[in-house]
């Protein structure tokens, strides 16, 4: 049987897609969805305090930077299971480093075009947000209130208007019809309350659909192709036949199929890469923390965007609401702010995506950008002028970055240039017509905002125009 579509995986970017390709698909319509991993229930994920009986350690070997690490879930949803919830919109300027800022590449698109699939998107989410100030353009309000801010994020506010806001938040702010309201637990790597939207709470649906065909624990290796067309995908024991392909697997395996598929480019695999933070605990006199709404309440711009982003890079200012430590001095526990400094890095080529003999994806990572080191070093006169406002005593940072951001981006990256880029505007692969790769993997640049907002619009954006909506 030959399927009119075959998607690989079921995270944001593959459930995004079908939830547009199913709205707009005939009732004869039959789709394939290939998942790598099972389908645990939510009582065996909290009995076993896991998303997925998958190690994902083990299905890609590291080279390069000893401390690097790379986090993500394999299983029905995908990075769904263990995200935790943060839907940033990127700047406008994000998106034209290059024209901006004569750094990195612009991308193919402009804000302007992906607004209402955002607006789709965070829809969907049930995104919570304030409506009252946002440091990029906004067409609409928010599909939910703000989260509430803690007692030193409200002064950041005032000091900071319009660049210190609540964090926008796909953590429910109020429930709804299969989410709770966010407790603040601070555990939301997998969210005792189903509070955060996931594919499995938000759009299991698709996969109930009975045009949909959707196999568990079943591994795709390559894309079958020839006379210049995408035939279909071969698992390790089988093969499946389809009209359409589409990836869904995410920056590694996006880029591993590829290359087991003979579909070559210079640059398939290269620009792996992800933003890099570093924390930082603030004591304060006699101003309490911790009584926010969610685990993380605010997000400052204040070292965001602006001209010296031709020599370093952007910095988002998370504020955290987990007391992962408390002072000592009675009375004075909670008289802490506790930050992340999420710094974009811009790709390099020596990072990479390559396979070994035996098939098994090599991530090589050997450090980051030049770019975003200059901020990092520059990280703490910069966060003492931004917090002056504030009754700071001290400001106690992390001696390393983060060895992850759980954000894996690049590897099929896109642009309008065939010689330059390996997907084009809607994430079509330039010479395979009839094969799209979603996801992060084909970012040209990674902002400091997290990056599923963006996924999931442009998944909807690639679906929308292979069904003749754009």
């Amino acid at each position: 049987m030959t399927y009119d579509l075959a998607v690989v995986g079921t995270g944001f970017a593959s459930s995004f897609f079908l939830l547009t390709y199913l709205a707009h698909a005939p009732a004869t319509a039959r789709v394939l969805v290939l998942e790598r991993g099972p389908r645990p229930d939510r009582a065996w994920q909290l009995e076993n305090r896991r998303t997925s009986p998958v190690d994902v350690a083990a299905t890609f070997r590291r080279r390069g930077l000893p401390r690097k690490t790379w986090t993500f879930s394999v299983g029905f949803g995908g990075g769904s299971n263990c995200w935790w919830g943060c839907t940033p919109r990127f700047l406008p300027v994000d998106l034209k480093l290059r024209s901006a800022y004569g750094v990195g590449d612009d991308w193919p698109v402009t804000y302007d075009e992906l607004e209402p699939f955002l607006e789709q998107a965070e829809d969907v989410m049930a995104v919570a947000g304030s409506d009252e100030a946002h440091p990029y353009p906004r067409r609409r309000r928010h599909p939910q209130p703000p989260h509430r801010l803690s007692q030193p994020d409200r002064k950041l506010a005032e000091a900071y208007p319009g660049l210190f806001v609540p964090q926008p938040t796909a953590r429910a702010r109020l429930p709804t019809r299969t989410r709770g309201a966010c407790c603040a637990n601070g555990v939301c790597g997998l969210c005792p309350i189903d509070a955060k939207f996931t594919i499995e709470n938000g759009l299991a649906d698709i996969y109930r659909d009975p045009r949909v065909t959707l196999r568990l624990d079943t591994e795709v290796v390559a894309v079958e192709t020839s006379a210049g067309r995408a035939n279909g995908l071969i698992g390790l024991t089988e093969t499946w036949k389809a009209d359409l392909v589409v990836l869904g697997a995410g920056a590694i395996f996006n880029a591993a199929i590829l290359q087991r598929s003979g579909i070559e480019h210079p640059l398939l695999g290269r620009r792996l890469h992800e933003q890099v933070s570093l924390s930082a605990v603030v004591e304060l006199d006699g101003l309490d923390g911790f009584d926010g709404s969610t685990v993380i309440t605010g997000h400052g711009y204040m070292l965001y965007d602006g001209p010296h982003r031709r020599e370093r890079g952007a910095c988002l200012i998370e504020t955290w609401n987990r007391p992962d430590q408390l002072r000592w001095e009675p009375g004075r526990e909670r008289q802490l702010l506790q930050i992340k400094c999420i710094v974009e890095d811009l790709p390099q080529e020596r990072n990479r995506v390559t396979v070994d003999s035996d098939g098994v994806p090599v991530l090589e990572f050997h450090d980051y950008s030049a770019y975003a080191r200059r901020t990092l070093d520059a990280l703490p006169s910069l966060v003492e002028d931004v917090l002056s406002c504030l009754p700071v005593e001290r400001v106690l940072w992390e001696p390393e970055p983060a060895p992850t951001e759980g954000h894996i981006l690049g590897t099929v990256v896109m642009g309008d240039d065939p010689e330059r880029s390996i997907v084009d505007r809607w994430l079509l692969h330039h010479r395979l017509r009839n094969l799209a790769v979603l996801g992060g993997s084909a970012f040209p640049t990674a902002s400091p905002a997290h990056p599923t907002l963006m996924i999931s619009a442009l998944a909807l954006r690639t679906a929308a125009y292979l069904m003749g909506r754009v």
